[in-house]
């Protein structure tokens, strides 16, 4: 029963269905039994003994989640990034400073986690450097391992795993464009035609790097008493609003922007975040909370991410609460789908949008008929949407139209932007739209 539960919970996405084909069963058992025992531990600290059921992404289920947009707005207004929790209205830059404080104080308690005041140091390692062609254009790949110091508690080991490519033809540094990535054989996933977009990159003259978030903290609850979360907490359960995987792996990012300072090829100041599904998310919070990164390209993010959480439209809270997925959030996430809802939340998806303020964010995301509904296309678009004010604030454009645009239509006129490309869960087909549109603030 533990594993079915599991299984229906974890195995939202293509990527989760990709990684969990690699555990044996014994393997799958053991994950489902100890995350949903952590997950349970969670609850009992919460004071909470049931949870509300989280709808199926599968459309012909009894319990389908929602696709009916007449009804997916239960919400008449969101919490107003621009004014402060005692009503008083932000109206200058120096007030929104303040204002971000207490937003990403919300943030910290109650959806992602805080990062421990102190976390280990990390020695960056190049384990490995080949020269070699990347289509027909040479480059220069590094194999990169960041030891995270163990020495307070060496019974965990934390080996953060990155690559990094550099056209060899190169005069100065050059900008990079940091993967969320995996580490999975690539001959699991579906190619596409043309060029890829590592190429596409460095036909621009720039580099690239993947970063292994697994190789950071695990993507299930079963991990959370290892990796980074494990070694600062001694292998010990996390507190109510301790950090969950998504914080981490946006941690281990910072960390990789520290080796990027350090490296003569990377032009640090010019390093964009890339995702896709929950490594979208990933890449938004870690824009949010990393100030050194320029830019973001958010890849089909949905709940948790860039979707605007109160609304009844795909993935719902009660999927992201459950034992499958609870290990990206902050233990107090939890409460959301049992004893409170969507609606007590004091900060929404906009709101994250809007502290990457006023670095540019580019939303991708999928056809409804190829991709599905599950991550809400609308639900993002409505939360750049809502985001813009900030934006404008701060003297930079917003998506320009509150109007959800028709499919393959480019709204890249802003600090904020959005294109809903005609293929399935892939940043693929907006490659090129992206890295237009971050040419235009890297040649600046």
């Amino acid at each position: 029963m533990i594993k079915k539960l599991f299984l229906l919970f974890s195995l939202s996405t293509f990527f989760a269905v990709q990684v969990f084909a690699q555990w044996s069963p014994e393997e799958r058992e053991r994950i489902g039994r100890l995350s949903y025992e952590d997950h349970q531990l969670m609850m009992k600290q919460l004071g909470i003994t049931e949870l509300r059921p989280g709808p199926s992404g599968n459309p012909q289920a009894p319990n389908a989640a929602n696709t009916d947009e007449s009804k997916a707005t239960p919400y008449t207004s969101l919490p107003d990034p621009l004014v402060f929790k005692n009503g008083t209205p932000v109206k200058t830059a120096d007030q929104w400073e303040k204002r971000k404080l207490e937003i990403f104080e919300d943030f910290d308690r109650e959806i992602y986690g805080r990062v421990p005041a102190q976390t280990p140091a990390v020695t960056w390692e190049i384990v490995s450097e080949e020269n070699t062609l990347n289509g027909d254009i040479p480059v220069t790949t590094k194999q990169l391992v960041g030891h995270v110091d163990n020495s307070k508690y060496p019974a965990i080991t934390v080996d953060i795993q990155m690559t990094l490519t550099i056209p060899k033809k190169k005069t100065a540094p050059v900008p990079v464009i940091l993967e969320f990535g995996w580490n999975f054989p690539m001959g699991r996933r579906r190619q596409q035609d043309g060029p890829t977009w590592q190429q596409q990159v460095l036909e621009k003259g720039w580099g690239y790097a993947v970063l292994v978030p697994t190789s950071i903290q695990a993507d299930h609850g079963a991990g959370l008493r290892e990796g980074i979360i494990g070694l600062v907490n001694k292998g010990q359960p996390r507190k109510l609003d301790d950090w969950g995987a998504l914080r981490a792996w946006a941690w281990g990012a910072s960390r990789a922007m520290d080796y990027f300072e350090t490296n003569p090829d990377v032009d640090e100041k010019r390093v964009a975040i890339e995702g896709l599904s929950r490594y979208g998310k990933a890449a938004l919070v870690t824009l949010a909370y990393e100030p050194r990164i320029a830019i973001g390209c958010i890849g089909s993010s949905g709940a948790g991410g860039a979707k605007i959480l109160r609304r009844v439209f795909g993935e719902q809270v009660e999927n992201l609460a459950s034992s499958g997925e609870y290990h990206w959030f902050a233990p107090n996430f939890i409460k959301y789908a049992g004893p409170l809802t969507p609606m007590d939340l004091p900060v929404d998806a906009h709101q994250l949008v809007a502290l990457c303020a006023p670095r540019p964010v580019f939303i991708s995301v999928g056809s409804p008929d190829v991709e599905g509904q599950w991550i809400d296309a609308k639900g993002m678009f409505l939360a750049g949407v809502h985001a813009g004010a900030v934006y404008e604030l701060l003297g930079k454009k917003g998506l320009g139209t509150t109007e959800f645009p028709p499919q393959e239509t480019a709204l890249v006129d802003g600090e904020i932007a959005f294109r809903q490309h005609a293929g399935g869960h892939t940043v693929g087909p907006n490659w090129p739209v992206f890295i237009n549109y971050a040419q235009r603030y890297f040649s600046k």
